[in-house]
């Protein structure tokens, strides 16, 4: 055995470049061509191999260095007769006759750097170049899975971003991988007084549905504000035609409304995807969920055909279907089978929040307390009563200029142009 010694080579125009990855240890018997350190300057990264076989007997740099050509990286044991070069010697080196040692170098090219210059060093039936191969390493990726769209199905930065998005979608996620349990080092009643009840069992029953839509579905919330000024004046004005008493509507049933519209406009929100089988499911019925806060959680029933019942219809069926979950009456196939879900808070308070998704479905509206607004209109100052929204959606297949025309939609509708099918 004898000690061969593997320097940096003649990269053009790297000096003092970094070392941001040592790809092997001592010990480690390694091939030639077998990559051994990453360089990465302001301009790009660079895979520096080995050009002879051996088993590595110390290596003399680590991450964070700063190195330039003929620094000593590692040393190796190899055999006399494996001793051979497939790079070219730099003219330095060549006339250096007392230096026993061979050094790899590279072609020079000072005017752009080949991101494939080093690829065949690499030895991988995969051709990729080095800031690609590091950015799969980050992602602990296997390149030899990863289809190439490039010429000789070369992969680029595209390519990984592509086959990562598909494991995502297409790899079910287990919500009990990975769990982490904590456990109290002290119990709760040491420090006062406790008392101890059992979960009920609709939050038992609801608790892993959210927790499965919070980590499978990406969630994105926009929010607005929208001027109901207009709205809440025709409401207030509602009377009987007949006796002249005022007729008290919620103004959920004028929000669910607008939400069939801009379900109409956007049929992209009133439907279901599966993308196990790439397929999308568009729903040609309007089901809208209502979340109504019980004592015994939060439940979601489904008014359904809500494009064809007018707003006194829609009022009295919220009555109704409020009435019978707070009992526990109401039956298990009402909280399926929804185009969209409302979560109101104006009742209670709040402004913004980000309502979690219902699947199937692909979104949810959340409405807070409406509160008076001062604005500048027409030159002048005013005060406007305004609804805060926050609306939530799948980010697999709605994107966000969809989520923001679908705000403004809702804003339209109930807006001082709104029109709806009315029968009092």
């Amino acid at each position: 055995m004898a000690e061969q010694k593997i320097t940096v080579p003649n990269i053009g125009d790297f000096k003092e470049v970094e070392v941001i990855e040592v790809l092997v240890r001592e010990g480690q018997e390694i091939k030639k061509d077998e990559s051994v350190i990453t360089l990465e300057s302001d301009k790009s990264s660079v895979e520096v191999p080995s050009n002879f076989s051996g088993i590595i007997k110390k290596i003399n740099i680590k991450v964070g260095d700063k190195i330039s050509e003929g620094t000593t990286i590692l040393s190796l044991d190899i055999k006399e007769d494996s001793k051979e070069t497939v790079h070219p010697i730099s003219k330095n080196q060549a006339n250096d006759t007392e230096n026993k040692n061979e050094i790899i170098e590279f072609p020079k090219n000072n005017k752009k750097k080949d991101e494939t210059s080093f690829l065949a060093a690499k030895g991988s039936s995969k051709p990729a170049s080095p800031n690609v191969r590091k950015f799969i390493r980050e992602l602990g990726a296997d390149i030899s899975k990863i289809s190439g769209s490039e010429r000789s199905g070369r992969v680029t930065t595209e390519d990984v971003k592509d086959y990562v998005k598909n494991k995502l979608i297409n790899t079910p996620v287990s919500i009990t991988q990975n769990k982490i349990s904590l456990k109290n080092e002290y119990e709760h009643s040491e420090f006062g007084e406790t008392e101890v009840k059992d979960i009920s069992r609709v939050k038992k029953l609801s608790g892993p549905h959210l927790v499965k839509s919070w980590t499978e579905i990406p969630h994105v919330t926009q929010h607005e504000e929208i001027d109901i000024t207009e709205m809440e004046q025709f409401r207030s004005s509602l009377r009987d035609l007949y006796t002249g008493q005022k007729i008290s509507i919620t103004p959920l049933a004028f929000i669910m409304r607008a939400m069939v519209n801009g379900l109409k406009a956007y049929p992209n929100f009133n439907a279901s995807i599966d993308p196990e089988n790439g397929k999308v499911t568009y729903k040609k019925y309007f089901h809208i969920g209502v979340a109504v806060d019980t004592p015994h959680g939060l439940m979601v029933p489904k008014i359904r055909d809500v494009d064809q019942l007018d707003i006194k219809d829609i009022s009295q069926k919220l009555r109704i279907v409020s009435k019978l979950c707070k009992e526990l009456k109401i039956e298990k196939k009402e909280f399926f089978g929804g185009s969209m879900t409302i979560s109101s808070l104006g009742g209670i308070g709040g402004t913004f929040f980000t309502p979690i998704i219902n699947p199937p479905e692909l979104s949810i509206l959340g409405v807070g307390k409406s509160y008076d607004k001062v604005v500048k209109k027409n030159g002048k100052i005013t005060t406007r009563k305004t609804l805060p929204i926050s609306l939530s959606y799948d980010h697999r297949f709605i994107d966000g200029a969809e989520g923001a025309k679908f705000c403004v939609h809702l804003s339209q509708s109930l807006g001082k142009d709104f029109a709806f099918k009315l029968a009092v």
